[in-house]
């Protein structure tokens, strides 16, 4: 019988040589330092720093995002970091993390601000170096909220509508389309009974995601939301700014009533994101059926109504507000151009799905602390790693499959890989191990960060 090789035993010992477990988080570092992110939450929170502290603020909140980033789900995994000081320095002690964490919970609305305003500072020197492509020059923002779970009774923790208990964040995400990934823009961290429609949320979260934009670009942002983001007020505030929506509407009765009186041959077929016809789905235009007064309310006077109605697939349960067997799917928009293109626009909002999903993959997956504010705080973290990532991404891993690889993927194959420092001469080099078949995609990422650097 030929051995394979894997029943070998094998020993373990503990050496001394200078082995990292996360040598792709020098990317991370990389990335942070070239658009001067260590500089900019040091300046940042300088009124939380005491004048005999050892550990500068904006460096733990570095370290903490970098911890999130490699995959952390808490303060204490902060230990994964200060475990390898060869790469990430020297890191804080839990004590001194958790201390921060709650002195900028004491003041949190300024320790909010402040972290935001270094990742807007340092958002803008990212899209500087490599701008993000939009069409027509108009930049997406996605809205959508989604249920943290909670598994202890934290401040703010409540039963939510899918019979949970937790709380209800909402969030906004700059969408770079197909070929790139997205970046968290803002997070407000809401009770799990917050209401999906309230328009006072989703206006502060659109105030705080502008904030993140560079000035040239705030004024050319199409914002995109499910029927939570389909309410007069929003609508108003959106119209006010003079930017461009895309939202949900909810099946009111007026809605449904010009959606009855829509004429067969005004349905049209529907796209899919190649721009070919979409078989069992079409779209109509509802503008001229639905009034533009609803109630004491009234719709903005560019708005458009549209329509999608599909066949929906086997098993799939119908809702109230479907017709003669059709999924009905209706929204608002002030955009100009074909309703099937709008159509298909307004589906990719999707996409804010995934970036739900990679945010739990990266620290969302539950909130750690007992605190509202602290959580708080948690959340804003969580947007700086998810930075990070896309930042590294953006960056470093353009023109690579790498570029649209989601976080746990991330880790797997770059970031959680084993290196060693060696020191020869007056120089450091980290050594990769020979044969991993993504070395070349870490050495050519290092590469482009050093060119944009020159």
């Amino acid at each position: 019988m030929k051995s394979n090789g894997r029943s070998r035993r094998l020993r373990v010992a503990v050496g001394s040589e200078s082995l990292l477990s996360s040598a792709g988080g020098s990317l991370l570092l990389a990335t942070a330092d070239l658009v001067g992110l260590p500089r900019l939450l040091r300046q940042a929170l300088v009124p939380w720093r005491s004048g005999r502290a050892r550990h500068d603020p904006g460096k733990v909140v570095l370290d903490l995002a970098t911890a999130i980033a490699l995959g952390g789900d808490c303060l204490a995994d902060v230990a994964v970091v200060r475990s390898q000081p060869d790469l990430f320095g020297q890191v804080a002690s839990d004590p001194t993390v958790s201390r921060l964490i709650a002195t900028l919970a004491q003041d949190a609305p300024a320790a909010l601000a402040a972290i935001r305003t270094a990742r807007a500072a340092a958002r803008a020197r990212v899209w500087e170096l490599a701008p993000v492509s939009a069409p027509e020059g108009w930049l997406v923002i996605d809205l959508d909220a989604t249920l943290v779970d909670a598994h202890s009774e934290k401040e703010g923790a409540q039963p939510t509508f899918k019979r949970g208990f937790g709380h209800a964040p909402l969030l906004a995400f700059a969408d770079h389309g197909q070929g790139g990934t997205g970046e968290c823009l803002a997070g407000l961290l809401r009770p799990g009974k917050a209401n999906a429609n309230n328009a006072a949320d989703h206006i502060t979260v659109l105030t705080d995601a502008l904030a993140q934009l560079p000035e040239d670009l705030r004024g050319r942002v199409v914002v995109r939301g499910d029927s939570g983001a389909g309410t007069h007020d929003f609508v108003s505030h959106i119209t006010s700014l003079g930017l461009r929506y895309s939202v949900g509407l909810a099946g009111w009765p007026t809605i449904l009533d010009g959606l009855a009186n829509v004429p067969r041959q005004a349905w049209k077929a529907a796209l899919d994101p190649d721009g070919f016809p979409r078989e069992g789905a079409q779209v109509a235009e509802l503008t001229r059926y639905v009034p533009t007064t609803t109630g004491r309310r009234q719709w903005p006077a560019d708005m458009r109504i549209i329509a999608r109605r599909e066949r929906p697939h086997p098993g799939a349960q119908l809702r109230i507000t479907d017709t003669d067997g059709w999924r009905i799917t209706i929204f608002a928009t002030n955009q100009p151009g074909r309703i099937a293109d709008l159509e298909v626009q307004h589906r990719l909002r999707a996409r804010a799905e995934d970036r739900i999903r990679q945010l739990k993959d990266t620290g969302l997956r539950n909130l750690p602390l007992q605190g509202f504010a602290q959580n708080q705080i948690w959340l804003e973290l969580v947007a700086l790693a998810s930075d990070l990532l896309a930042w590294t991404q953006h960056l470093a891993l353009t023109g690579t499959p790498a570029r649209t690889w989601e976080p746990k993927r991330l880790r797997f194959r770059l970031l959680n890989i084993a290196g060693r420092i060696i020191r020869t001469g007056r120089r450091d080099w980290l050594h990769l191990p020979r044969g991993w078949p993504h070395n070349q995609i870490l050495l050519a990422a290092h590469d482009r960060l050093t060119a944009l650097a020159a």
